[in-house]
């Protein structure tokens, strides 16, 4: 059988992270079949050729909208030479966007506005489908709404319709209720074609391994101090029930990566 790359792109700047931790571990699921090797886009300027199958681009700190330093170019033309690699060519490139590289999309392409949040949303919350949404393979075998890790201090909202159908982009989840706040709903997954999908949550995360991370006594003062104990005490409350997040974990990343596999082996496009 071939063997199949997988490209990681850590936008994570040189910041220790769970993100790219549990994005390893998931990768190390499929060691059988793909080679998995990681582009430290923001430290090194370092991104992947297109000699790779299969793309994920991570979450990562700061202003997704800045657009100085060679290092935001260098990852604008990847995206653009993978969208135009897909557009002539059979074999496809398959690709999955992680929050801040969810958001980097979504402003490169215009598809809605990025802006800076009011208030940091930090925790886990219940993500809403769209009726696009409700079919969409990413998110078989979640219930609607489901839970998931969400960590940002910016947010896509305000979609663009005419953007969306111009690139063949569908919008396929929103962000939770919120009835007794006067706040739009953040668009918080895009699929732009049967190999190109993005979230902007973090369905990497384990409840497991943030359960530690947060139990550290440096990790607890810091959201303490940033988020009040009450944010941090029902967080850890939260992850002391793992289980809706222990389903986002196995299902998402995972589901795209197999399906990504499957299609790329037998030469055949399918939704991932």
């Amino acid at each position: 059988m071939s063997r199949l790359r997988l490209a990681i792109l850590d936008l994570y700047n040189g910041i220790p992270n769970q993100g790219m931790r549990c994005i390893r571990e998931i990768a190390g699921r499929f060691a059988d079949r793909v080679d998995a090797e990681v582009f430290d886009v923001r430290v090194d300027g370092a991104v992947p050729s297109m000699d790779f199958d299969i793309y994920i681009s991570s979450g990562g700190p700061g202003d997704p909208r800045e657009v100085d330093g060679q290092w935001y170019k260098a990852w604008t033309d990847w995206l653009d030479a993978v969208m135009a690699h897909n557009a002539t060519n059979e074999r496809k490139k398959y690709v999955f966007f992680i929050c801040h590289s969810f958001q980097m999309a979504v402003h490169h392409f215009q598809l809605a506005e990025v802006t800076a949040r009011k208030s940091i949303s930090f925790g886990t919350f219940p993500i809403h489908l769209t009726e696009e949404g409700q079919t969409d393979p990413i998110f078989r075998g979640l219930d609607n709404p489901f839970v998931a890790a969400d960590f940002r201090h910016y947010q896509a909202i305000q979609p663009d319709d005419e953007k969306l159908a111009e690139v063949g982009a569908v919008f396929l989840a929103k962000e939770k209720v919120r009835p007794h706040v006067d706040l739009e709903r953040a668009l918080m997954a895009v699929r732009w074609s049967p190999e190109v999908v993005g979230v902007q949550f973090h369905p990497e995360a384990d409840a497991d391994g943030m359960l530690v991370h947060f139990s550290r006594a440096d990790i607890k003062q810091e959201v303490i101090a940033d988020h009040g104990r009450d944010k941090w005490l029902q967080m850890m409350e939260d992850l002391s029930n793992p289980e809706a997040i222990r389903r986002t974990h196995d299902a998402i990343l995972p589901g795209f990566l197999q399906r990504a596999i499957v299609a790329l082996l037998e030469e055949k496009s399918v939704e991932v």
